[in-house]
């Protein structure tokens, strides 16, 4: 059985695949979903945003706590599923499930998307981060490197920010297998700032 925050964690993401990018795709042809203050949401119609407790679509809204997948979606009014035939790393969340989903992980985990996307922005004005559903992660990519920041994976278990050169990179900086992370509890805003502009000059050499 998952621990706290891998099992809200994981129901988020069954939630953004499900309920937000798969009903979004079928209508608007996208997957990419948005990150704001509250938390995320589609980015064309059907519009459907998920808050730490809640899913508000367009018939309506429903808790997120006792409910599936396939419950949220009938409740707020759009046909659930994840999208189909665009990547093979689906979530394993069934549909038919009840989540599990704890309002102050949740809060804790949207909050450190929240502050991935404004440290995103900070780095590059002129980019609109996008949270993957496949991934559940809020990136952006600038001249053949990825930045980002993930609420959790198998990599690491809580939220840290990631630099991510298409092609390797060597030294210190460079701490994981896909490039460099960092947890986002050890960081303040200026340090996170910081270790986003050094990712960039230490990956353009």
């Amino acid at each position: 059985m998952l621990t706290e925050p891998a099992a809200t964690r994981r129901a988020l993401h069954g939630i953004g695949e499900q309920v937000l990018a798969g009903p979004q795709h079928r209508r608007s042809a996208t997957i990419r979903l948005r990150v704001n203050a509250e938390g995320i949401a589609t980015v064309a119609e059907p519009a459907v945003a998920l808050t730490a407790t809640r899913l508000i679509g367009p018939s309506g809204d429903a808790a997120l706590i006792g409910a599936s997948c396939l419950e949220l979606a009938a409740a707020v009014g759009v046909d659930g599923g994840a999208p189909q035939g665009l990547y093979k790393d689906v979530t394993d969340v069934d549909p038919e499930e009840t989540l599990s989903v704890d309002a102050g992980v949740a809060a804790d985990l949207l909050g450190a998307l929240w502050r991935g996307e404004q440290a995103l922005r900070r780095l590059a004005p002129g980019e609109t981060p996008v949270l993957w559903p496949e991934h559940f992660d809020l990136g952006i990519a600038l001249s053949e490197v990825n930045y980002g920041i993930s609420p959790g994976d198998s990599y690491l278990d809580e939220p840290y920010v990631y630099v991510g050169p298409w092609a390797p990179r060597t030294g210190a900086f460079f701490n994981a297998p896909f490039g460099a992370a960092r947890p986002l509890r050890e960081l303040s805003d200026d340090a996170l700032d910081e270790f986003l502009a050094e990712g960039r000059r230490l990956s353009a050499t």
